[in-house]
């Protein structure tokens, strides 16, 4: 009797934890054997109770390894304590910000960002709690056992199984001990969540009340006007406002900088690459004693730097993307731009120019100043619109001294129309009160103007970083002869005009504060659908299709110079035809792959698609036979390689060298000079006669006539001795030399030799003009 006392507990506490009846507390006199009452002894057996015990030992040690945290919900709980801290940070600098409009479109931006992060945190959070439920009622589950209850409830039983189930029940309280606790943790990070959406919510409305009185300062009766002078705000020491006010401005970039960290951080590696790449190019060329060349390329900013030129790079790329970035921290980018454009000024700019450059900074720093830290007063007023005079005055007289300094010079003159009319219209809206835009104009205006002398030096670098990865590979192949880079450079910069074009324009409307209603208006009206019958589309789809096949057609243009490839000057005779054959393949990817990309980028249905394509087949079928012909016959020749560039062929009654090969026809340069253009079609389906498909050699043929007093034997011990002193003489293969008639003292000879076909009269040549001063010393007659 003492013994069942001892495992009554156990089977109390198991019966409380699956819900059963616990009505064997009273004493072991009160414990009736069940045996037969629900179950049937005979029927189960010691290995039907021990399966059952495994079971539910199975079920609780899955429910512990699959209620423990995984790396996803640490990651969520950080993710939800570092979002925490972003919004008490913006919440305390909402506080002590200034009404600086860039600065309240910096929080719109984090706070919508914030938003979303909240709730894909709230579902997260949500599916964890779910999880631990469902492992909760899976626990729940043993009490559907029927063997195990039979188990349960039999106490003849439970004195043989007293171990297993002692351990059992150990199992049990550390599994629900982790599943309460980490239920418990879930609930709190819900609160967490719930809280942040709420925050979030309150700082979205306290952003967009700031915004509003921002645009109604903007254009209504902002202050007095300059001639009032009644009224004078910012009455309190300027040195403890602007101490404050660069409190409120670093905590500000602070937040903004540990924010974009991340993205700062790929921008500077990218920034080293670049920096290193151009490095490894220089020391190549250094190494090969030909960096002098470069000066004869143009070559202004790469020369005198390596590293400067990177970070011109990296920082025009950081002022584009951070269009949503405090105030302080996009003109301490500007000014930090504008300090390494110093640097690079110094040896490539005349001391005119280079004065006048001096003088643009000083006035961008001091708007800059002004415009950040100074209280609003009439001194403050007055300051500004005798930087904008002069800076009128810089504009017409003496902005043409750094024109004469920048690669583009075409978006100069627009800058500086920009410059001046901003400018005059700045000192308009000053003295008539309104404050706010008037520095808006100010700022904008210098920007303008300091942003396309960036641009400008940047598409310089550009160019020259091509154009030095260009002379970098030819000097690798062996090829030394220097190239027409003005027009390379022409042809390079087209796209690139387009681009800093499109940075310009983003840079002078964000500080316009015009570049978010434009992005919204304009992205409404791309992403409208249009429907034309059962076919759908947007503007945007179909420009962005079009955006990428122009990109695509550009890079397979443009491949060709990494290759080292410039209007095909290489020596003909040293051919990389491997190479060629490379840059053809590597060509037909680039366009397969952009258009695959156009086609996916744009959304297109490919249902509709496949309609347009089978319409496009009946009109292959009918009109467009030929050019599909071609256009096959330049793949399989690109692949099967019957012929490659540079190789002497003859296709029915044309002969040439191969110039280029593309997808529809090969151009050939004929012996007189003719540019050919066959098309692939053509090619494939004639018989070809390839001079080079093996080699470079050509067997030429020279008949002669030898007259004097000479053995055939010395004849052609003398031909074979010239001919091997004859340069471009393939001397590998003998000649040989033919008696077409023989007399006395009189030889009618055919030589034959290989030579390089590319250079065969002047191989010709020469060996005539060697047989005739060679037979000649010996007092020998050679006539040819």
């Amino acid at each position: 009797m003492p013994k069942i006392n001892k495992i009554t507990p156990i089977i109390l506490l198991i019966s409380v934890l699956f819900g059963l009846s616990a009505h064997c507390q009273n004493s072991t006199a009160a414990i009736k054997p069940t045996q037969g009452a629900l179950f049937n002894n005979s029927t189960l057996t010691d290995s039907d109770y021990l399966r059952a015990i495994e079971r539910a030992a199975d079920i609780l040690e899955t429910a512990q390894s699959d209620a423990e945290f995984g790396t996803a919900a640490i990651g969520l709980m950080k993710s939800i304590e570092e979002n925490k801290k972003s919004i008490d940070l913006i919440l305390k600098s909402l506080k002590q910000s200034s009404s600086n409009v860039r600065n309240q479109q910096m929080y719109q931006t984090m706070l919508s960002e914030l938003q979303l992060n909240v709730e894909q945190q709230n579902k997260m959070v949500d599916a964890d709690s779910e999880r631990l439920a469902k492992i909760k009622k899976k626990i729940s589950s043993i009490a559907r056992d029927t063997v195990f209850m039979a188990l349960v409830k039999d106490t003849l039983r439970i004195k043989q199984f007293n171990l297993e189930l002692h351990n059992l029940k150990n199992r049990y309280i550390h599994a629900d001990s982790i599943i309460s606790s980490n239920i418990n943790t879930m609930t709190a990070q819900k609160r967490l969540v719930v809280n942040a959406n709420l925050s979030v919510a309150n700082a979205v409305i306290t952003v967009q009340k700031k915004l509003e009185k921002s645009g109604i300062n903007l254009f209504g009766n902002e202050y007095l006007n300059l001639w009032d002078l009644g009224t004078k705000p910012g009455n309190t020491k300027i040195s403890s406002n602007i101490d404050g006010k660069w409190q409120a401005e670093k905590n500000v970039v602070a937040y903004y900088f540990n924010y974009n960290f991340s993205r700062l951080l790929v921008l500077v590696l990218l920034m080293a690459a670049m920096g290193w790449y151009i490095k490894r190019n220089i020391n190549t060329i250094k190494s090969l004693d030909k960096f002098h060349n470069l000066g004869q390329l143009n070559f202004k900013y790469l020369t005198s730097s390596v590293w400067l030129p990177a970070a011109v790079l990296g920082l025009n790329i950081a002022i584009v993307t951070n269009l949503h970035a405090p105030a302080l921290y996009v003109e301490l980018l500007q000014f930090f731009l504008l300090g390494i454009l110093s640097l690079l000024f110094q040896k490539n700019w005349l001391k005119k120019s280079l004065a006048n450059w001096y003088f643009l900074v000083i006035i961008y720093v001091v708007l800059c100043f002004f415009d950040l830290f100074v209280d609003v007063s009439f001194l403050e007023r007055c300051i500004f619109i005798a930087v904008n005079i002069l800076g009128i005055r810089y504009g017409i007289i003496q902005l043409k001294s750094i024109r004469e300094q920048l690669y583009i010079k075409g978006f100069f003159k627009w800058a500086s129309v920009i410059f001046i009319s901003l400018n005059a219209i700045s000192i308009i809206a000053n003295i008539f009160g309104r404050v706010t835009i008037s520095h808006m104009l100010s700022l904008a205006a210098i920007i303008a103007l300091t942003q396309i002398i960036a641009l400008s030096v940047l598409l310089k670098i550009v160019l020259e970083i091509i154009l030095l990865q260009i002379y970098t590979t030819r000097l690798k192949r062996g090829i030394d002869k220097l190239f027409n880079q003005e027009a390379l450079s022409q042809t390079l910069r087209k796209p690139f005009v387009l681009l800093i074009s499109y940075m310009w324009f983003i840079v002078i409307a964000s500080n316009l504060n015009i570049w978010e209603s434009l992005a919204t208006a304009a992205g409404t009206l791309l992403h409208k659908p249009i429907v034309l019958g059962s076919v759908s589309f947007t503007l945007a789809g179909v420009l962005l299709f079009f955006i990428i096949v122009w990109i695509a057609h550009l890079l397979q243009q443009y491949v060709a110079y990494f290759f080292g490839e410039v209007d095909n000057d290489e020596d003909e005779e040293n051919i990389n035809k491997q190479q060629h054959s490379k840059l053809l393949i590597t060509r037909l990817i680039v366009l397969i792959v952009g258009y695959l990309l156009a086609v996916a980028a744009s959304g297109m249905p490919m249902d509709k698609l496949s309609i347009v394509i089978g319409a496009l087949g009946v009109g292959i079928g009918l009109g467009l036979q030929n050019i599909v012909t071609n256009f096959v016959s330049g793949i399989i020749l690109i692949f099967d390689r019957p012929i490659q560039v540079g190789d002497i062929i003859e296709v029915s009654s044309q002969s040439g060298r191969i110039k280029s090969m593309g997808l529809r026809s090969t151009k050939i340069n004929s012996a007189s000079g003719a540019e050919i253009i066959i098309p692939n079609g053509n090619i494939l389906s004639q018989n070809i006669t390839n001079w080079t498909y093996t080699d470079n050699l050509k067997l030429v043929e020279m008949n002669c006539t030898v007259n004097g007093n000479i053995t055939p034997e010395n004849i052609s011990q003398i031909i074979l001795q010239t001919l091997e002193k004859v340069p471009l003489v393939e001397n590998s293969r003998a000649p040989q030399i033919f008696y077409n008639a023989l007399s006395e003292d009189n030889y009618k000879i055919l030589i034959k030799f290989w030579c390089s076909i590319y250079r065969t009269e002047e191989v010709l040549s020469n060996a005539r003009q060697a047989l005739f001063y060679d037979f000649k010393d010996r007092g020998i007659t050679f006539t040819t």
